[in-house]
C-alpha cells in the first residue's frame, strides 16, 4: 500500500506539525518528498524537512529546472498531501493559481489530493474560504474539516490542525483506496464506544467498548466522500480527522444525540456498545458499611437502534440504519441464528454481528463479521483490519442507498 506522496507545507503556525506527519508516513513505508511555500520555512527551515524525508528541499520551479519538478512532482506522486493548508494556499488552489513549486504539483496532481486546513475560526468561517472549500470538493480535493481546541495566542475554536496521526491515517486511507467517492453527498452519522451509566456522583457502570470499530467507520466514510458526525461515548482512541465530534456519555446521552441528527442523515449507523441497563443513581456517594456489599438496582435503557427504526417509519426520506450486534455464541450457524433474530426485533436495513467472545474483539485491530441483510441476504467477511471490516459495511450501505 504504501506510495509516494507529495507533502505540502503551507505557512502557518501548524507548520511545525508537519514534522509529525512525515515521520508517520515515512515510518509506513512512504516515500515522501516535503514541498513547502517559502513562508513555510519561517516557520520550520529547510535543513529539518530534508533531514527529516531525506530528500533536498524546493520552494520554487527552478531549483533542478532539467527534472521538471514543477510538472514530475505531481504526475508522479500517488498522493499530494497539503498540511497545514493555510486560507491562502486554499485560495490559491481553488483559482488554479501557479506561483510557486506546491501550486503546480497542485494543477498537475495525477493522484488523489488531500488538504489539512489551519487557520483562526474567523477565516475558516469567513464566505471566501467557505466557497474555496467548496469548489475544491467539488473537483474531488478532499478537504478535512479542521479541528475544533485551542488556536494561535489565548483563542479557541474551529481551525486547529487535526491531529497529525488522524491526517497519517487518513492519507493511508487514501493510498489504500485512491479512487473510491462513492459515499460523496452523504450525511452520515456514526455511533462509537461505550457508554458509562452513574451508580453515585463518582462511580459507573461501563463496557470494554475501545470505539475502534466505529471510528474506523467514520474514517473510511469521510475518504469515500461523505460529511460525518460523530457520536462519541468512552473511547479509547481519538476521533479520525474532518469529522464533527458530539461527546456523550450515557445511553441517554447517546439516544438524545442520535434522534436530534436522524432526520438531518442519509445513513444512521449504530457502533457503539449501548448500555442495556443502567443503575438507578444514588444522590450522594454510596459508603462502605462494614463487610456487606452494595445491591444495584438495574433499570432497562431505551433502546436506541429500535426507537431508531420506530421514529423513521416509512418515510420515503428517512435514512438508512446499520445496526451492530456484539454476541457470544456457540459457533458460526448459533451466530448466525443470534443475529437473524435481532435484525427481526430491531427492524435496521443491516445489521453487523460479531463474537465478542475471547477477547478477540475489543481493543483490537481486526475484526470478523456477518452483514445481515434486510432481505434475508448475508455476507461473511474473515478477519482483516478494521478498516477493511468498516469499508465492507460501507460497500454494503453504497449498494443500498439512493444518492442525493
Amino acid at each position: 500500500m504504501p506510495g509516494r506522496v507529495v507533502l505540502g507545507v503551507a505557512g502557518g503556525i501548524a507548520a511545525y506539525k508537519a514534522c509529525e506527519i512525515l515521520r508517520g508516513l515515512t515510518e509506513a513505508g512512504c516515500d515522501v518528498t516535503v514541498v513547502p511555500t517559502s513562508s513555510a520555512l519561517k516557520f520550520v527551515g529547510a535543513s529539518t524537512w530534508a533531514a527529516l524525508s531525506g530528500k533536498p528541499v524546493a520552494t520554487d520551479v527552478w531549483t533542478g529546472v532539467h527534472e521538471v519538478p514543477h510538472v514530475r512532482l505531481g504526475q508522479q506522486a500517488d498522493l499530494v498531501l497539503v498540511a497545514p493548508a493555510t486560507a491562502d494556499l486554499l485560495a490559491r488552489a481553488a483559482q488554479g493559481l501557479a506561483d510557486d513549486l506546491l501550486t503546480n504539483v497542485l494543477l498537475t496532481a495525477h493522484g488523489p489530493v488531500l488538504m489539512a486546513p489551519a487557520m483562526h475560526t474567523e477565516m475558516w468561517q469567513h464566505p471566501a474560504t467557505q466557497r474555496n472549500v467548496a469548489l475544491l470538493r467539488d473537483r474531488g480535493v478532499r478537504v478535512l474539516d479542521p479541528a475544533v481546541g485551542r488556536l494561535t495566542g489565548a483563542d479557541s475554536g474551529a481551525g486547529r490542525l487535526p491531529g497529525p496521526s488522524a491526517i497519517v491515517a487518513a492519507a493511508l486511507d487514501l493510498l489504500r483506496r485512491p479512487t473510491r467517492e462513492d459515499l460523496a453527498g452523504l450525511r452520515i452519522t456514526v455511533s462509537a464506544g461505550g457508554t458509562r451509566e452513574a451508580w453515585d456522583p463518582v462511580r459507573f457502570v461501563g463496557n470494554r467498548s475501545s470505539g475502534m470499530q466505529g471510528v474506523e467507520l467514520a474514517r473510511t466514510a469521510v475518504s469515500r466522500g461523505a460529511e460525518v458526525t460523530l457520536v462519541a461515548g468512552a473511547m479509547e482512541v481519538d476521533p479520525p480527522a474532518g469529522v464533527t465530534v458530539v461527546e456523550v456519555e450515557s445511553a441517554a446521552q447517546l439516544h438524545e444525540a442520535m434522534v436530534e441528527r436522524a432526520q438531518s442523515s442519509d445513513v444512521l449507523v449504530m457502533a457503539a456498545a449501548v448500555a442495556d441497563f443502567r443503575p438507578v443513581a444514588e444522590p450522594a456517594k454510596v459508603k462502605k458499611d462494614g463487610d456487606d456489599g452494595v445491591d444495584l438496582h438495574l433499570e432497562q435503557t431505551t433502546d436506541v437502534l429500535a426507537d431508531l427504526v420506530r421514529r423513521r417509519g416509512s418515510s420515503a426520506a428517512a435514512p438508512l440504519i446499520v445496526g451492530f450486534a456484539a454476541e457470544t455464541a456457540t459457533d458460526r450457524d448459533h451466530l448466525l441464528d443470534l443475529g437473524r433474530a435481532k435484525l427481526a426485533r430491531k427492524g435496521c436495513d443491516l445489521l453487523v454481528v460479531n463474537d465478542v467472545g475471547g477477547d478477540a474483539v475489543f481493543g483490537q485491530p481486526t475484526n470478523e463479521v456477518v452483514i445481515l441483510g434486510s432481505e434475508g441476504e448475508h455476507q461473511e467477511i474473515p478477519r482483516a483490519a478494521k478498516a477493511e471490516i468498516a469499508d465492507a459495511v460501507w460497500d454494503a450501505v453504497a449498494a443500498r442507498v439512493r444518492l442525493p
